[in-house]
């Protein structure tokens, strides 16, 4: 059954209930998750296939406060504004080289996507939400990170925790917060 009873959202075709139940809010308790919870995240993202087995991807997090406060700073503030409220900020950042011949790896950004959604659904099966932000510097957090920015790219800002009271939020975010809906099967799906 879909979320949100007022804006439901219904699939056109059978497929598990994780797959639409899962949104992207931005309104958050900020009650902390358990270290237990916070692996489990991780764990679920670390079985993602990648190319070559090449698993790009690392998620560097922050739950402690000090660390939050810092990895806020690379957000641009109109998503600081709500995401301050999540107990985790993680930036997820692709190797941009294969680790095996320091070639160029064209597959990294898609790779590090299927991480991603790997860890938002884990987070909703233990009764959280992830929401993934494009919307922060990419020179900050490789700064934050003290990364090398020929070999790495950060792809997201992700925040997780439980879900919070919309009419905690500014009024032009509680407009937004709602799952919303997706394209017509028909339209992303193309049969030659």
């Amino acid at each position: 059954m879909p979320f949100n009873a007022i804006n439901p959202r219904i699939p056109e075709n059978e497929v598990d209930s994780m797959f639409f139940d899962r949104w992207s809010p931005r309104s958050f308790l900020t009650e902390p998750l358990p270290p237990y919870h916070l692996k489990s995240l991780f764990e679920a993202a670390r079985w993602a296939p990648s190319c070559f087995n090449e698993q790009p991807w690392t998620f560097y997090y922050a739950s402690a406060q000090k660390s939050r406060e810092e990895f806020l700073t690379a957000l641009f503030e109109k998503n600081r504004l709500w995401a301050q409220k999540a107990p985790l900020l993680i930036f997820l950042v692709a190797n941009k080289q294969f680790s095996s011949t320091g070639k160029p790896n064209r597959h990294a950004q898609f790779d590090c996507g299927a991480a991603w959604v790997s860890l938002a659904l884990q987070a909703r099966k233990l009764g959280y939400y992830a929401h993934a932000m494009a919307g922060f510097s990419q020179k900050k957090v490789i700064e934050i990170l003290n990364l090398d920015p020929d070999s790495h790219e950060a792809m997201a800002a992700i925040v997780v925790g439980r879900l919070g009271n919309p009419d905690d939020l500014a009024q032009d975010f509680k407009q937004m917060e709602a799952p919303n809906q997706r394209k017509p099967t028909a339209e992303v799906a193309i049969g030659r």
